[in-house]
């Protein structure tokens, strides 16, 4: 059984099947990941279903079963990743930090331990890393949804990790000068 996912041959594929919508200018197409826990999906698919007509606009990419089901509900193209337990969670995050998606609207159950808890945590810490607005409750969904940003080209501020990433360059030198041991 294969598992690899392609991203772009499943967008095409999603985008073949889509009926014809009013495209808005490629600057100001916003590209959102939708997720929810099992017990929020019948609320993120009600808000959805409500804010239809502007999701349509957008890009949207969803994990597993909510991804289906958007999809279904919306009639229009949802790039489907894998079911959040099985690293659809990391497959979006790994989308944010490359850059590729603008918004995480992320519905999850503060109520129900989750078997990939660690998986939520580190989709939620990656986007505030990243600067990624996240909506995880029906009423931040709906002030972000309904933003002027939303229909407007946003530069969002892009965090200098510079120092981080270089930190570790001055150690590297100083390795290499360390006499090597011989056994």
């Amino acid at each position: 059984m294969n598992m690899t996912f392609d991203f772009e041959e499943s967008a095409a594929r999603a985008a073949a099947d889509a009926p014809a919508l009013p495209e808005p200018p490629a600057a100001t197409r916003k590209r959102i990941a939708l997720v929810a826990h099992d017990h929020k999906k019948q609320d993120l698919l009600e808000w959805a279903r409500f804010n239809r007509d502007l999701l349509a606009q957008h890009e949207l990419y969803a994990t597993g079963t909510t991804g289906r089901l958007l999809s279904e509900s919306l009639e229009t193209p949802v790039v489907r990743l894998q079911s959040g337990p099985l690293g659809g969670d990391q497959q979006i995050g790994a989308l944010i930090a490359a850059g590729k998606l603008d918004l995480l609207v992320f519905f999850w159950d503060p109520l129900s331990p989750q078997p990939h808890d660690p998986d939520v945590k580190a989709l939620l810490r990656i986007a505030v890393v990243w600067n990624i607005p996240v909506a995880c409750d029906r009423a931040t969904a709906d002030y972000v949804i309904s933003s002027p940003l939303m229909s407007e080209l946003y530069e969002r501020q892009m965090p200098d990790y510079s120092q981080h990433t270089e930190r570790l360059e001055g150690r590297s030198a100083a390795l290499q000068l360390l006499p090597k041991h011989t056994a």
